[in-house]
């Protein structure tokens, strides 16, 4: 079932910018993440792609702030619960748009291995309108361009089944696209249920 590019087979990635779409839609209570489950699940992905030398820019959506700048769905928390569990410091776009002039220069700046965050993806109300009008398009390749339109990974399993920007669009305008290990593993699992199930097997829809 996985015909997808992982990972793990993509090469020569020293020097080049990734990005990634992870889940960081995590509960928050007063600014303070109360589980960490969908950051830690992240971090495979995000270390072998530090390991190999790539300048790494995450983005993710968190609540519904449906195109507007709410501070209490700022991804500032996710990223210093990431600095922590990474163990370096990771950079944060605290950017309304997104992928205003602040963001697009820390991008530029990146190092090998550093590791940059977007703001809320869904601060722009074009995220959630993928396929149904031109700002989208704009907005997709707008983020596409943040990693000079070279990789792409996909590990937000949650949301894999929403054609945002952020998660479909991009893909229309990088050049290689791969799955990360959460996705890996989340397709797997169900290609196993579902072609060599263990017996007695039951489904419930």
């Amino acid at each position: 079932m996985l015909n997808k590019k992982t990972v793990e087979s993509l090469q020569g990635l020293a020097g080049k910018k990734v990005l990634v779409r992870c889940d960081f839609n995590v509960p928050l209570k007063e600014g303070v993440i109360q589980n960490e489950n969908r950051i830690v699940g992240a971090l495979p992905t995000i270390k072998k792609l530090m390991e190999q030398g790539a300048k790494v820019i995450l983005c993710s959506h968190l609540g519904k702030p449906k195109g507007e700048a709410k501070p209490e769905l700022s991804l500032a928390p996710v990223a210093e619960s990431l600095s922590k569990h990474l163990g370096v410091a990771v950079k944060f776009a605290d950017d309304n748009e997104v992928v205003g002039a602040a963001t697009k220069a820390m991008a530029a700046d990146l190092k090998d291995g550093e590791v940059m965050l977007l703001q809320n993806t869904r601060y722009r109300g074009e995220e959630t309108k993928y396929g149904k009008d031109e700002a989208a398009a704009e907005y997709a390749k707008e983020l596409a361009a943040l990693c000079d339109n070279e990789v792409f990974v996909n590990d937000a399993f949650g949301t894999a089944h929403r054609a945002h920007c952020s998660n479909v669009g991009v893909t229309k305008f990088t050049k290689e696209n791969a799955v990360g290990y959460l996705m890996e593993k989340e397709i797997k699992f169900l290609g196993d249920s579902v072609e060599n199930p263990v017996r007695p097997f039951v489904a419930i829809l």
